[in-house]
């Protein structure tokens, strides 16, 4: 999936503009990561929040791959869009709020794209998996599964980091798991820890929310992490694996 079999996934959450973009692109280059991230069809709680650039932002996040020759991740929300860019991206990425949208995944299905497939907030592993069955029964099989934390009742963090996850999923089936520390903390300084903890975990990756300017974040800039921040946490997840081995 990625270097030593470990994929590493970072980038903003959503794509603001080509010069932010192609920006941030060539920092996690150099960085080493293996995958660009960048949300342009942003599926929000609030109608009036930000819900990205849609087309012109998959334009400017393809100039970033092109600059760069970073492969590029993207969420896809509906069959049109599936249908119209998903020849464009490397991997489709599932949200959660996507994993019960069971035409979507058929659709999916009948790709040939890497499909990042997020766990629902509130979702079993057997739902979590079920989902991934539908897609797989479009004759598409490259499918890692992402665990994003789910719904828990202290507000304190966005979501709680289910990390049994990632040996559960390892023991019961053949999907690799990667592990989203940023949507299920909410809070930067937790970024660290949590992937430390899914890497010790044995999660086959990570991705993780980078904005070389977090605090200007168009939105979840309060776990956005800037490049010094993610280039501590590879260089540690790296060491890790290293002890792991």
């Amino acid at each position: 999936m990625g270097k030593d079999d470990f994929i590493f996934i970072a980038g903003p959450c959503a794509v603001e503009s080509e010069d932010q973009i192609v920006r941030i692109a060539k920092q996690l280059k150099e960085l080493g990561v293996d995958y660009l991230r960048g949300g342009v069809f942003k599926p929000r709680t609030s109608p009036k929040s930000f819900q990205g650039l849609q087309e012109e932002g998959l334009e400017y996040l393809l100039r970033a791959k092109e600059e760069t020759g970073l492969p590029i991740i993207t969420e896809l929300l509906t069959i049109d869009q599936v249908k119209k860019y998903a020849d464009f991206v490397d991997i489709i990425q599932i949200g959660s709020r996507n994993m019960y949208n069971y035409e979507l995944l058929k659709e999916v299905g009948k790709t040939n794209k890497k499909v990042v497939l997020k766990r629902g907030l509130s979702a079993t592993f057997g739902e979590w998996l079920g989902a991934a069955e539908y897609i797989k029964q479009g004759g598409n099989e490259d499918i890692v599964l992402c665990e994003r934390g789910i719904r828990g009742f202290d507000n304190a963090t966005r979501n709680v980091l289910d990390l049994q996850a990632v040996p559960y999923i390892h023991n019961n089936t053949e999907y690799p798991i990667i592990v989203d520390p940023s949507h299920a903390a909410g809070n930067r300084y937790m970024i660290e820890p949590m992937s430390l903890a899914a890497t010790a975990a044995g999660a086959d990756g990570l991705m993780i929310e980078v904005h070389d300017r977090p605090d200007e974040s168009m939105c979840d800039r309060s776990q956005a992490i800037n490049i010094e921040q993610v280039s501590n946490i590879y260089n540690k997840v790296k060491t890790l694996r290293k002890v792991m081995k």
